[in-house]
């Protein structure tokens, strides 16, 4: 496996994990912090958006299938949003791997689309670039 240069020096780069799997959550989270990134949680994009109104994140890890709020409703609220929030880079995480799926994730707004499982390697490859890390 070839190593992704993560920003580990710029310990302020925050990211927000949503997904109402706390497995998803934890393994996430477990390989974001190890890279030196700062990880905040949220189960649903009711809270997602709750969180990016009121703290500061560089981008949004989001899960599709959720309860109250689906992951293309929150990216839809976030485009929609007239805060400063409305272009925060937004990775759909999802087991749904059909070409309609990812049709819907750009439509909503989605930077870019992953199917789970998650590999260690894509995950922190598409946070560098999405971030704007180096690599």
């Amino acid at each position: 496996m070839t190593e992704v240069e993560m920003p580990v020096a710029n310990t302020k780069t925050r990211i927000l994990i949503v997904d109402d799997s706390s497995l998803v959550r934890l393994y996430c989270r477990d390989i974001l912090e190890k890279a030196g990134l700062e990880v905040e949680q949220a189960i649903n994009g009711i809270e997602a958006m709750e969180k990016v109104l009121t703290q500061t994140f560089d981008l949004v890890i989001v899960d599709v299938n959720m309860p109250r709020m689906d992951g293309f409703s929150f990216i839809r609220a976030l485009r929609n949003n007239v805060a400063d929030v409305s272009t925060l880079p937004a990775l759909v995480i999802t087991t749904e791997a059909g070409s309609q799926d990812r049709d819907e994730a750009r439509s909503a707004g989605a930077n870019f689309y992953l199917v789970k499982p998650l590999s260690e390697f894509d995950l922190l490859r598409h946070v560098a670039v999405l971030t704007g890390a180096p690599r």
